[in-house]
Parts: structure tokens; sequence; C-alpha cells
């Protein structure tokens, strides 16, 4: 199922549960209407009641929008290592050129099993939140071993070889940040908040008892599907890497094509 898809079907279920609950309010007010009995006296809404509901939303909305702040900067920032980790990659395929043949080829080639590895094996773990496999951190030691292990034998290999073992070290950092950042970055503690704070904001909308135009009845439903799309944002962006994963292995996608 696409993320259009899931959005509106979820915010048309939000709508459909404002739409629902104004329709039983108003069935069960006209019950008792009918009656006799119940009937109701007041007709405006007290000051403290509009004051308490602007308040709640005011409130929600900056903790939301703290949230999605939060949310889209780690994911940036998880990203943002994933181009790097990439790039490293391919900076240490393109300065092993000054190397023999075989010798740039077998590392080239330990560059790509490492990529392919990464973007099948490795991405599908981190968006189901599964620990990485160890082989991984085997290939990346196997490629810094054939690297660290050969002795330079002129001027040009000696002025490659370090700057191409910084290169390693910062894949192997950037590896590691990546494992870390894979899982959820909001608490569960956080998600409980917003969920309630959704609750309660919609909840004083009905105690401003809407409905009695089809414009109220029309900003209830909007208000509702906007506070949806707020959230749906933040579940999505509160996956680092995406709930696919596709696109956020792209960087390796465009410098390694032929290694996938």
């Amino acid at each position: 199922m696409s993320e259009w898809l899931q959005l509106v079907i979820t915010m048309s279920a939000a709508c459909a549960v404002v739409l629902t609950v104004t329709l039983l309010s108003h069935r069960r007010r006209a019950a008792r209407v009918a009656q006799g009995s119940g009937e109701e006296h007041h007709t405006e809404i007290p000051d403290v009641l509009e004051y308490m509901t602007m308040m709640v939303a005011v409130v929600y909305a900056i903790v939301l929008g703290l949230a999605i702040a939060g949310v889209w900067e780690a994911r940036s920032s998880s990203q943002d290592d994933v181009r790097r980790e990439a790039q490293a990659l391919y900076e240490i395929g393109r300065r092993v050129e000054v190397l023999p043949l075989a010798s740039r080829e077998r590392i080239r080639a330990d560059i790509d099993r490492y990529v392919a590895h990464v973007v099948h094996e490795e991405w599908p773990r981190m968006i189901d939140g599964q620990e990485f496999p160890e082989r991984g951190r085997e290939l990346l030691n196997g490629l810094r071993a054939r690297l660290a292990q050969r002795d330079p034998t002129n001027d040009l290999e000696a002025q490659a070889y370090q700057p191409v073992l910084d290169q390693v070290a910062l894949v192997d950092e950037l590896r590691t940040a990546r494992e870390q950042n894979a899982g959820a970055t909001l608490p569960s503690v956080v998600w409980f908040g917003l969920l309630v704070g959704a609750v309660t904001t919609v909840g004083f909308i009905f105690a401003m008892r809407i409905g009695r135009s089809y414009r109220e009845l029309l900003f209830a439903c909007l208000l509702s599907a906007l506070i949806t799309f707020l959230l749906y944002l933040v579940w999505d962006f509160d996956a680092p890497f995406g709930r696919s994963g596709s696109g956020s292995a792209e960087p390796f996608r465009q410098l390694f094509p032929g290694a996938l």
C-alpha cells in the first residue's frame, strides 16, 4: 500500500469518526427534545470553555510542531550519514587508481560486495528494526585489511595510502552511526502524549457543541483531518531511513550501479 493511500484512508477515517459522533449526538439530543425531557436551555458557550479550547489547541500545536521538527532533523542527519558513507566508499574506489591493476580490481570488488550486502541484506533489517548481520562488519574489516597490509611501492601509492585508510575509518564510523540510528526516534511516552493530545483537542471541539451548522461541521472535519495528517508526518519521519527504505539507499544505488 502506497503512502498516499495510507494517508487518504487515515484522514478519511478521522473525518468519519467526527461525522459519526456528531450525528449520534444530534440524534440523542433530538430524542430528548421529542420526549420533552432534556431540552437544552443554554445556547451560549461559556467563555471559560472557549478559552480552554484555545489554550489546549495552542499547546498541542507547539508540541506537535516540536515533534515534527525533531524527527525531521533526525531523519535528515541519518540520511546525510548515508550519503557520506557512500561517498567515502566511492572515494576509496577512485583513489586506488594508483595501485596496480590486479590490486585495485580486488579492492573495488570488495567495495562492491560490501555495498551489495548493505543494500540487500542490512537495509531490510534496518526497516524492520532488527540487528545487523556480522557479515557487513566482516566485509568492511576485510577491505581494511587488504588496504592496510599492502606496502606502498612508489611515491603515488605512498601519498594515497593514509587518505584511503582514513576513508575506510570514516566508513566504519558512519556504518556504526547508521546501525544506531536505524530505530524509531520518538520514545513511546511521546507518542502517548501526541495521541492523547489529539483526542483531547478534538474532544474540546465536541464540547463546543459543533454541528449546529454545516460550516461548523466542516471545520471540525478539516481540523481532525489536519491533526491526522500531521501525526502521519511524525509517524513517517520517525523512521530515519523511511518505511520502505528504497529512497534512503539511493546514494549507494547512484554511486555503485554495477554492484547492485
